[in-house]
């Protein structure tokens, strides 16, 4: 079929915006590391991570939606985009990295040429709405920076960001009227009902505001936004597509939706007419937590002018700051997942505050920040594992900041406690434990300062001690919490002692004698759950009896223990191993157990109905956070070897550098934490305690910037498939134990050196 000259010209002119734009990805190769990393990595399978652009740490996250499904099947999309999808229904401005739950995928942008359509349309049948089709192969990602080809529209859409600010680059062909569709009905995790309201402003220097109220995961969240276009609109049309609403009240100014300047509802669209273009067209959205007039200040203070290229290049440049705290050495796909990984744990909390200090608090009150950068987005049942311990070691500055916004979400909770699982400020209670506990004692045990550590331990006494939260009150007067009043009470049990035992070393720490003693005794109450009769740490009833009937292999949520089975949660005592291991039988007992756990042949469909116990090794989930320490407890019992083993196992067969690179959740960066301190020889088995276990290495250098100018270097000699096992190690030059490395010796700075053979060293 003979082709029209205009489709010459959009084919040229899509083919230099790619080549732009790989040009300029490989030409970062040589310029730092951000051009290793692959955001697409999780965003197959399970690992729910997001590919579009953001910076470290940022507010804002506009990136590529392929579907916004009811909620009850919506865990495949817990990032708003799935690998495998077909279309893409349009660019979104908020999204978690990795979380098992979701919500967000706020301000819903999509560019159309030609007709416009209101419906997003069935994915199955192409253009039965104003969703596209799209492909990979025009796809370009990398830290900072997406974009893509809208096929139905021959749209080439790319994606930046600055810390409060998402800039979006339409080219549309020339020959077709070029539109911006704006809906403010989808969000991540859908159902009917879930937008309590939204308002829509447009404003008399073209500003298009507005603000978005959503009864989600956190109930009651607003979200506004200031946007605006580098273009005049030649037209418009505001909607509210609310049909099921018997009274609306009268109606405002303006006889139809090309004249109206504000429109409310909780079906709120709009569209944005540009005629033919015959450039691109910019977009800029600034998001706000607080309020319209917030998010119009954040967009004239991060902002500024219509140069798409010079944000690209600053969000770039932010990753490269951020990523070149290690210098890894390794194969191209070590390299890849290793800054992968890096990346996925640099996202999260976020920034969730405007740039005159506001923030809003889990009181759904307006606070000031003085003097600090107030975070949110804490999945803390996960993070408190590796990856903020890895903020505490690489970035004490962020850690600093973290630990002022635990502080203050607590000051401000309606119940006194600090976070649980919360963003934007706003708490979810989702999970469980108090984990922002170890966070803050990680910290402050590590070094990290910058912070009221008597406000913290306050904080973290309050928490520890809330009447309202948990059933706290029973376990404090019982030594354990009672299955019959409390849902998952096993591990809940198990958590809060862990939990305990961190605040007993910090309070110890600042010679808060009182408080230490009261809470190293509660650290202790794991050993009321023991069951010598199984070998399993059970539930128990307000009576004392063991909960019945028993059976160590069965999960369910809402049972006795969370998201997890008695095989899981009987190695989570992280603060006193060795007393785990004489409570088992002593080290031939323990190691036999462990072998078990990761040996026992298991049908994955076992956990159908337990959508978070993904990655199985035996009965290990590498998939979830309960599992992440327990190859590292081999060493304990003294098998370093096998532990060796054990990682080797996990490294290969749940990590991969593609989309469905992720075995399970990142949970904001906790599966890559993990990822990233095994790679370098040695992980935080119990944070708060300054030590950190050594595994074996998987890279053959990286070298760790410090703060104050130092370094610390690992190498590996000898490291390959077929020297899987550590024959010695030293720290500056000086034979290493087995076990431990100390945080303190890290920060000095120096040089840890692993050899490695083929055979086990045994004893």
């Amino acid at each position: 079929m003979k082709r029209l000259p205009i489709e010459y010209c959009l084919s040229a002119m899509l083919a230099v915006a790619l080549a732009s734009g790989r040009a300029q990805a490989a030409g970062e190769t040589a310029g730092g590391p951000a051009a290793l990393v692959d955001p697409r990595i999780g965003t197959g399978g399970p690992g729910h991570t997001f590919p579009g652009a953001t910076v470290p740490f940022g507010m804002i996250q506009p990136s590529p939606d392929t579907a916004m499904p009811d909620f009850h099947h919506a865990y495949d999309w817990a990032g708003g985009y799935q690998y495998n999808d077909p279309t893409i229904m349009g660019f979104s401005h908020t999204h978690f990295s990795g979380a098992g739950h979701s919500d967000l995928g706020d301000v819903l942008l999509m560019p159309i040429s030609g007709d416009v359509r209101m419906e997003p349309g069935d994915p199955a049948k192409p253009q039965s709405g104003y969703r596209s089709r799209f492909r990979h192969a025009t796809e370009i990602e990398h830290p900072g920076y997406y974009a893509v080809t809208l096929d139905d529209y021959a749209i080439r859409a790319e994606l930046t960001a600055g810390p409060r600010v998402g800039w979006h680059r339409y080219i549309f062909p020339a020959d077709k009227p070029a539109h911006v569709l704006l809906d403010l009905r989808p969000s991540i995790y859908d159902y009917p009902g879930k937008v309590l309201w939204t308002r829509l402003r447009v404003r008399a220097d073209g500003t298009v505001t507005g603000c978005r109220t959503t009864r989600g995961w956190a109930p009651g969240r607003t979200l506004c936004f200031a946007m605006r276009f580098s273009r005049p609109t030649t037209a418009r049309m505001l909607y509210n597509r609310e049909t099921n609403v018997p009274y609306r009240g009268f109606r405002g100014p303006g006889n139809a939706p090309t004249d109206q300047t504000v429109q409310n509802g909780r079906a709120v669209e709009a569209v944005f007419d540009f005629g033919k273009l015959n450039g691109p067209l910019e977009v800029k959205v600034a998001i706000s937590p607080v309020r319209e007039t917030n998010a119009i200040a954040n967009l004239d203070a991060e902002g500024q002018g219509w140069d798409f290229d010079a944000r690209h290049a600053d969000a770039t440049a932010a990753w490269n700051r951020a990523l070149s705290v290690i210098d890894a050495s390794g194969t191209p796909d070590q390299q890849t997942q290793f800054y992968t990984a890096l990346y996925h744990a640099m996202l999260a909390p976020t920034l969730s505050m405007d740039t005159n200090g506001d923030y809003r608090g889990p009181d759904q009150e307006i606070h000031k920040a003085r003097g600090f950068g107030f975070y949110s987005t804490w999945s803390t049942w996960d993070v408190y594992r590796a990856q903020q311990p890895l903020m505490a070691l690489l970035r004490p500055d962020m850690s600093t900041q973290f630990v002022r916004s635990l502080i203050a979400a607590q000051q401000a909770s309606p119940v006194g406690v600090l976070p649980v699982w919360s963003y934007q400020g706003l708490e979810t209670w989702c999970m469980t434990g108090y984990h922002a506990v170890p966070i803050i004692a990680d910290a402050y045990l590590a070094g990290v300062r910058g912070f009221d550590a008597d406000a913290a331990l306050n904080a973290m006494v309050a928490s520890a001690t809330s009447p309202l939260y948990g059933d706290l009150t029973d376990y404090i007067k019982l030594g354990y919490v009672p299955i019959d009043r409390e849902a998952e009470a096993g591990s809940k049990t198990l958590e809060y002692a862990y939990d305990d035992w961190s605040l007993a070393r910090m309070a110890r720490a600042m010679g808060k004698t009182h408080i230490a003693e009261e809470f190293e005794k509660r650290s202790g109450n794991w050993r009321n759950e023991w069951d010598p009769k199984t070998g399993f740490l059970r539930a128990r009833l307000s009576t004392g009896a063991f909960h019945t009937p028993f059976d160590p292999t069965a999960a369910a949520y809402g049972s006795d223990y969370t998201e997890g089975n008695a095989w899981q949660y009987l190695w989570f005592v992280p603060q006193d191993v060795p007393g785990l291991i004489a409570t088992i039988g002593g080290n031939a007992t323990f190691i036999a157990k462990l072998d078990e756990l990761f040996d026992t042949k298991v049908d994955p469909a076992q956990f159908k109905n337990v959508e978070d116990i993904s990655g199985l090794i035996g009965w290990y989930a590498h998939g979830n956070e309960p599992s992440h320490h327990i190859a590292y407890l081999y060493d304990y019992a003294g098998a370093p070897w096998k532990t060796q083993q054990r990682l080797r196992q996990i490294m290969e067969s749940q990590y991969n550098a593609r989309p469905d690179g992720l075995a399970g959740n990142d949970d904001l960066g906790q599966t890559s934490a993990w990822y990233l301190f095994t790679a370098l020889g040695f992980y935080p088995v119990a944070p708060g305690s300054n030590d950190y276990t050594i595994g074996r290495p998987f890279l053959s250098k990286a070298v760790i910037h410090l703060p104050h100018g130092r370094t610390f270097t690992m190498t590996a000699d000898h490291l390959d498939a077929d020297h899987p096992y550590v024959a010695s190690v030293t720290l500056n030059g000086k034979p290493q134990d087995l076990l431990h490395l100390r945080h303190a010796d890290i920060l000095k700075g120096g040089a840890l050196h692993f050899v490695m053979q083929a055979q086990p060293k045994q004893p």
